[in-house]
């Protein structure tokens, strides 16, 4: 007697429809991301059974052109291991819907991946910079080193005069080497990629809010691939007294109290990641 395996057909109705209307509301996430808010949401699926669907729908995520990038021997970037020892700032530019540029100046640690800041305005000086970091570190707590290029904006008098004052070590990387600053540099593609790319933007007031919605999103729902698709902000939890609330008004500052930050019993694993 032969026994042959007869194939049972899965009612995938619902599934696909809410992979689709993931796929629509998070444009530039692939099948991984989109598989961990599914299984937030209760769905059980195996990731290559999800794959299969995600291709038959052609849901797949159109890859950019990326410009060349040098050969040669690449070294990790070393991790802090804890909140609040380097903070990684840079200048993200675009334009309004009438060609006026406008910058953005992000902000991230480089230990739990959260944004701190994005300050958007039609130009940035060295003396708003110092402003927008005090401001930033009577809610968080002040960094041990910060790190950044060589812009004018990081090296002009006030922030050297900020730095010396709060007695804070200000790292700079070498000219021409971004990757030295990978962290923040992986940040501000994922930001050009997922809403500047996105978005049409109108006027000053409506990039600032569309910028303190992403930053609520990046830091409280976006699962990140190098933090073991934790969110930023459920990475940081595992770090006792550590509270960062979602950014509010126009500035998109962080929470108004002082953390202290202590390690849990999480050790080794934090100092592992990679920029991503």
């Amino acid at each position: 007697m032969t026994i042959r395996y007869a194939a049972l057909e899965r009612d995938d109705l619902c599934l696909r429809e809410r992979l689709k209307t993931l796929a629509h509301e998070r444009r530039r996430f692939g099948y991984r991301r989109l598989h961990v808010l599914l299984r937030r949401e209760g769905h059980v699926v195996n990731h290559k059974r999800l794959f299969r669907l995600y291709r038959e729908e052609k849901l797949a995520v159109r890859r950019r052109a990326g410009r060349k990038r040098a050969l040669g021997t690449r070294a990790p970037v070393v991790v802090p291991r804890m909140p609040n020892e380097r903070w990684s700032l840079d200048f993200v530019s675009d334009q309004l819907t009438d060609g006026r540029r406008f910058r953005v100046l992000t902000v991230v640690d480089d230990c739990t991946r959260e944004c701190l800041a994005l300050i958007a305005d039609s130009s940035l000086s060295g003396t708003r910079v110092a402003r927008e970091l005090e401001t930033l570190m009577s809610g968080r707590g002040r960094p041990a080193m910060i790190e950044s290029d060589n812009g004018t904006e990081f090296t002009s008098n006030a922030i050297l005069s900020f730095a010396d004052r709060h007695r804070i070590e200000w790292h700079y990387i070498a000219p021409g080497k971004p990757m030295q600053n990978g962290f923040v540099e992986s940040f501000n593609g994922r930001l050009r990629d997922e809403l500047l790319n996105e978005t049409l933007f109108a006027n000053l007031t409506y990039v600032r809010a569309r910028l303190a919605v992403w930053r609520a999103d990046y830091n409280q729902d976006r699962p990140h691939s190098r933090l073991n698709w934790m969110t930023p902000a459920q990475y940081a939890a595992t770090f006792t007294g550590h509270s960062d609330t979602p950014g509010n008004g126009a500035s998109c500052s962080t929470s108004n109290h002082q953390a202290t930050f202590s390690r849990t019993s999480k050790t080794s694993n934090h100092c592992l990641l990679q920029p991503g």
